[in-house]
């Protein structure tokens, strides 16, 4: 594919709003009327948390599913990130209300997810299938000089020096049972505002100097929180850090919009 002709797009957190979030693929013209892939050879990746606070994020999982295969057959590419719900879900899955081992006080997927808009309906719903998706997905990548990734955080370099190491040891921990380990890596990718205040452009260069790319483009913090607004009043990403960051996180869950941007942006 011709990367001059192919266009790319982002995808910010869904939280289980499956209908806002085919209306805004539909606007950008990546869904046809009846909710089938239309974007030809565009590329479009979601950075993560699909699940809890809305009402359907095992629908819009099987959403990302289906047109990840729609997509390829038309020349084009749907691709996912995990994220920390995505974590949140699956640890909830596997160890549910077992504490934390060595934690100062009682900690266990089950209460964290209670806590953080976890649905029973997702956790009922959830397959294998989806369980073997969502643990192959990386938790970062580098398209056109972007680097992509869920979370703003530096926490993702303790897990290696390379995005391919960074992916490879997620992987290891989410196809493993060690409960201390999956709740470390939940941990870490729930830390947040890494690139912001004075230190910001120097952390994001940092970030980008080790792994690559121009632009770290992230979810996970809601613009409207970092700017002090109501999130209805969000029309579009967040630049920051001199131009290095990119959120596109919108807060669809509290009343924002679902952003679909196309990249570069601006």
């Amino acid at each position: 594919m011709d990367t001059d002709q192919r266009k790319l797009f982002v995808v910010g957190d869904v939280h289980g709003h499956l209908a806002e979030l085919a209306r805004s693929l539909h606007l950008a013209d990546l869904l046809d009327s009846d909710g089938d892939w239309c974007g030809g050879e565009s590329e479009l990746w979601f950075l993560g948390d699909f699940v809890d606070r809305g009402p359907d994020g095992i629908g819009v999982i099987e959403l990302v599913m289906r047109l990840s295969a729609e997509a390829a057959e038309a020349g084009g590419s749907v691709n996912a990130l995990l994220g920390n719900h995505e974590v949140l879900l699956l640890g909830m899955h596997r160890f549910g209300n077992t504490n934390v081992p060595g934690a100062p006080s009682a900690r266990s997927f089950e209460r964290s997810w209670l806590m953080n808009g976890g649905l029973r309906s997702d956790q009922d719903r959830l397959t294998d299938k989806h369980i073997e998706w969502l643990t192959s997905r990386p938790v970062m990548t580098l398209v056109d000089d972007h680097l992509l990734m869920h979370s703003d955080t530096m926490a993702y370099l303790e897990y290696g020096d390379t995005i391919d190491e960074v992916n490879d040891a997620v992987r290891e921990v989410v196809a493993d049972d060690d409960l201390s380990e999956w709740w470390e890596c939940w941990r870490r990718m729930t830390t947040r505002y890494a690139f912001r205040g004075t230190h910001g452009v120097e952390v994001a260069d940092q970030m980008l100097d080790q792994l690559g790319g121009k632009v770290v483009v992230h979810g996970h913090s809601v613009i409207a929180d970092q700017l002090g607004v109501p999130p209805e009043q969000i029309d579009g990403p967040l630049q920051y850090a001199d131009g290095r960051v990119l959120a596109i996180d919108a807060g669809l869950y509290s009343g924002g919009p679902c952003l679909v941007v196309e990249l570069p942006y601006g």
